[in-house]
C-alpha cells in the first residue's frame, strides 16, 4: 500500500523542521564541545609567562657566553633594539643582563648597571622573580665594579709611590753628580796651583843654579 502523495506533502514541513533541529543540536554540541575544549586548556598566568620568558633569557644567556663574536653581536643587536621599543620592564632587564654578562667582547658593565639601577628604582614594572634578579645582578655588578675602582686606585697611588720614589732618586743621583763635579773642579784648581808651584820652584832653582854657574 502507497502513501498517500497528499500525506506526504504535509509531512515534508515537519521532516525539513526535524532536520534542522538535528543539525541545529549538533552544532550546539560542537560548539559545546569545543568550549568545554577551550576550558580544559587554561590560559597562562603571568607567572607562568615570565618562568618561560626567564627561560629563554637563560638559554640566551648561555648561547652568548659560548657563541662566537658574531652571534653575541646579533644577540647584543637584538636586544638592544628590543630594548629601545620597549625601554623598562622585561625588556631593559634582558639588555641589562646582556651588557653585564663576562665574557663578550662588548660587555658593558657600567650600562648595565644604571640600567639595573632604574629598573630597582621602579619595581613596580617587572614581576618578583625579575625583581630578586635585578637586585642580584646589581649586587653582583655593584662589587666588581667597588674592586675595580679599588683597583685602578691602589694603581693610581702605587704609580705616584713609585715615582716620588724615582724622583727621589733621580735627585739624589743629581746631588751626587753635582757633588763629584763640584770635588773634580776643586781637585783641578788644587792640582793647578800645584803645578803652579812647582813651576815657581823649577824657575827658583834654574835661577840660581844659573847665578851659581855664572860665580868666578
Amino acid at each position: 500500500m502507497q502513501p498517500d502523495r497528499r500525506s506526504m506533502i504535509r509531512c515534508w514541513p515537519l521532516i525539513g523542521l526535524a532536520a534542522l533541529l538535528s543539525t541545529g543540536c549538533a552544532s550546539l554540541e560542537s560548539l559545546r564541545s569545543s568550549q568545554t575544549a577551550t576550558a580544559a586548556t587554561p590560559t597562562p598566568d603571568r607567572d607562568t609567562t615570565v618562568a618561560l620568558m626567564m627561560a629563554d633569557t637563560i638559554q640566551m644567556l648561555q648561547r652568548l657566553a659560548q657563541g662566537g663574536p658574531a652571534e653575541q653581536a646579533e644577540i647584543l643587536a637584538s636586544s638592544r633594539i628590543a630594548y629601545e621599543r620597549a625601554p623598562r620592564g622585561p625588556a631593559q632587564l634582558r639588555y641589562a643582563l646582556v651588557l653585564g654578562l663576562p665574557g663578550p667582547v662588548a660587555r658593558d658593565p657600567d650600562q648595565a648597571r644604571m640600567l639595573l639601577r632604574e629598573l630597582a628604582a621602579q619595581p613596580e614594572s617587572l614581576a618578583p622573580v625579575e625583581r630578586a634578579l635585578t637586585l642580584v645582578q646589581l649586587t653582583q655588578l655593584d662589587r666588581e665594579l667597588g674592586l675595580r675602582t679599588d683597583n685602578l686606585r691602589l694603581q693610581v697611588d702605587t704609580d705616584r709611590i713609585e715615582r716620588d720614589r724615582l724622583a727621589v732618586a733621580n735627585r739624589r743621583l743629581q746631588n751626587e753628580l753635582d757633588e763629584n763635579a763640584k770635588l773634580r773642579k776643586q781637585l783641578e784648581e788644587a792640582q793647578a796651583k800645584l803645578d803652579a808651584i812647582a813651576k815657581i820652584e823649577r824657575n827658583l832653582t834654574e835661577r840660581q843654579n844659573a847665578a851659581e854657574g855664572r860665580k868666578p
